[in-house]
This record gives structure tokens, C-alpha cells and sequence, in this order.
């Protein structure tokens, strides 16, 4: 089979593309012929050596992948082959075929293509995770959403509207905002062009905001924590902006406010059983269409090195797909 190969840390143009030999088949295990893999920054982290997980050399990148299942290996439970799946796995889905655990394999709905399904994992399972069980956001409750026009930013916009919120998208330029609005985005700020902090004070007569969801970090992160409001709830998502931010203790002091992590996989891991529930309510959003992944490009599987380089240029919106190409389609 093929698959996306990291020799060594470094930059995206150093992946290699290579045959190797289908990972072997263990207890508890099933095999995917994989379709489709979304892209997601962790993955150009995990390239680079700056991630928290440090697979040993060569391994594939690839948070996510959805395919069909051929094959089950000894005492697994998962889904029958033929089904049709999606899968999260720690690294490792840019490849034509993928084992995993039964418990990171879900079928899914029959109307739900391969590509939105290889999209789905990363971005929903985190936004569920930290709306819903991190931040217990309530209807009626005012919900900014940072880098609103990413894979994460875009499903927070989506699942707090599904929860009864009044959605605040901010990002970094009039188009990517717009596409924010598009996804359900009650309120618009343009953080290149508008003070994040005034805006956001503005369209709440000057409570702030009850939950903010950040993926930015950086000077975003410092600017969310001064539009707060009193015992609202920051969630920590990532760092995209390259720095990461200094929670300054006297804020979360006068405003009885909460800093809270948001590590979706990690949870997911641990935690399978109440994972695959927060799955079976987000693919019932998805078939009554209040969840629509942005797919904003997809690639062959042979072109990873690309979609990991957009990362580098922030030119991201929504989700990046790679294909995988078999001989006769």
C-alpha cells in the first residue's frame, strides 16, 4: 500500500510518498480501506516535533481517515466489513489502509460522503467536547467563536447555534468571516480591522462574552480574556497564532472567570464509550443538516506535503481533504 511517510522532524516538503507493507492486524483491531483524510493543523505540529504525541520514526501523520472496513481482527466488536466508517486515530491515517481500535471506528449515515466523513472527527468531537461538556454552554448564553473560518472555529459556530447561542464569529478578514455568517453567525468581527475587545463589549452592552472559544492563543487569547464576562468560561483550544498565551491570574480573579483546556483526543481516548455517544448526537445533527463541513479543498493522498504547507501561510478555511486514487476508480 501506499502512504504519507515522516522520516524525520521537519518541514512538509521533506514527507515522503512510499510503499510499505499494510500494518499488521491486532485483537481488537480493524482494518479500513481508507477513502478520504482530513487535514488538520495538529498534523504539521506532529511533522515538525512540536506536538505533544512523538511517533517513532517513520510514521504517518493523519488524525483522521474514513473509509470501509475489510477486515476484523481477533475478539473485535467493531463494525461488520463492508460498513462504511469514519476513524480517529492518535497519527497514522494518511495511508491507503489503517487499523485501529473498534471504539475509534464509526459507521456512518449512508447519505454522508467519504470526504465530509474524513472531515468530521477532529473538528466536531472538539467542538462538542468543549461546548458541551467543558463549558456546559446554555441556551441563550453568548457564545465568540475565534478563527471562526477554520475546521474548529466553523464547527463551534454551527454546534453553539444548534444549543440555543448567540454566536459572535471573529477572524482576520471580511471573507473569512462571511463565511462564518454563512454557518450561522449571529454578530461578525473583523479582528485586523476592529478592537476584539470594544466590538465584543459593544454586542453584549458591555457584559462580554459568557464562553469564548479560542483556537488562536497569541494576542487573541490576551484580547478574549478583557471581554470575558463575570464567571465566564475561556476555552483553551490551540495556538495557531504560534504563541502561546499567559492567562493573567488577576483577570480570572475580578471576573471569577474559568480558563478551561479542551483536549478532544485525549478525552476520546480515555473515554470511548461517552465519545461515541457525543458521535451518535453530532451525526444526528448531521442528517437533520444543522452541521455542514466547509470542505474548501481536496487533494490526492500523494499531495499531503501541500496541504500541510497551508497551514504555514494561514490560507485555511474550513477543512482540507486528501483522496486516495485506487487503479479503476
Amino acid at each position: 500500500m501506499k502512504a504519507v511517510l515522516c522520516g524525520a522532524f521537519g518541514p512538509p516538503d521533506t514527507l515522503a510518498f512510499e510503499t510499505v507493507d499494510p500494518p499488521a492486524l491486532g485483537p481488537g483491531e480493524v482494518r479500513i480501506a481508507v477513502a478520504a483524510v482530513g487535514v488538520n493543523f495538529p498534523d504539521l505540529l506532529l511533522i515538525e516535533g512540536k506536538y505533544q504525541v512523538r511517533p517513532p520514526f517513520p510514521f504517518s501523520p493523519g488524525l483522521e481517515c474514513a473509509g470501509t472496513v475489510t477486515e476484523l481482527g481477533p475478539g473485535a466488536e467493531g463494525p461488520a466489513p463492508g460498513t462504511r466508517v469514519l476513524v480517529y486515530r492518535p497519527h497514522g491515517c494518511m495511508a491507503e489502509e489503517v487499523v485501529a481500535p473498534a471504539e475509534c471506528v464509526i459507521p456512518i449515515p449512508d447519505a454522508m460522503p467519504f470526504d465530509v466523513a474524513a472531515a468530521f472527527p477532529v473538528v466536531y468531537g472538539t467542538s462538542y467536547h468543549a461546548l458541551v461538556s467543558r463549558a456546559a454552554l446554555s441556551k441563550g448564553e453568548t457564545l465568540l467563536v475565534t478563527g471562526a473560518s477554520g475546521g474548529v472555529g466553523l464547527s463551534a459556530v454551527e454546534i453553539g447555534k444548534r444549543l440555543g447561542a448567540t454566536v459572535i464569529a471573529a477572524a482576520s478578514s471580511d471573507e473569512k468571516i462571511a463565511l462564518a455568517q454563512a454557518h450561522g453567525a449571529d454578530h461578525l468581527v473583523n479582528y485586523r480591522t476592529e478592537d476584539l475587545r470594544e466590538r465584543v463589549k459593544a454586542l453584549t452592552d458591555g457584559r462580554g462574552a459568557d464562553v469564548i472559544y479560542d483556537p488562536v492563543g497569541g494576542d487573541i487569547f490576551d484580547a478574549s480574556m478583557r471581554c470575558i464576562a463575570w464567571n465566564g468560561r475561556l476555552l483553551v483550544i490551540g495556538f495557531a497564532s504560534g504563541r502561546i498565551a499567559e492567562a493573567k491570574t488577576n483577570i480570572v480573579l475580578l471576573k471569577e472567570m474559568s480558563v478551561v483546556g479542551v483536549a478532544w483526543g485525549a478525552f476520546a481516548f480515555r473515554n470511548s464509550d461517552a465519545n461515541r455517544a457525543y458521535f451518535a448526537e453530532l451525526l444526528r445533527w448531521y442528517e437533520a443538516g444543522a452541521l455542514k463541513p466547509r470542505i474548501s479543498r481536496r487533494l490526492p493522498l500523494a499531495d499531503a506535503p501541500a496541504a500541510l504547507q497551508a497551514f504555514q501561510t494561514r490560507s485555511v478555511v474550513g477543512k482540507q481533504v486528501l483522496l486516495v486514487e485506487r487503479p479503476g476508480g
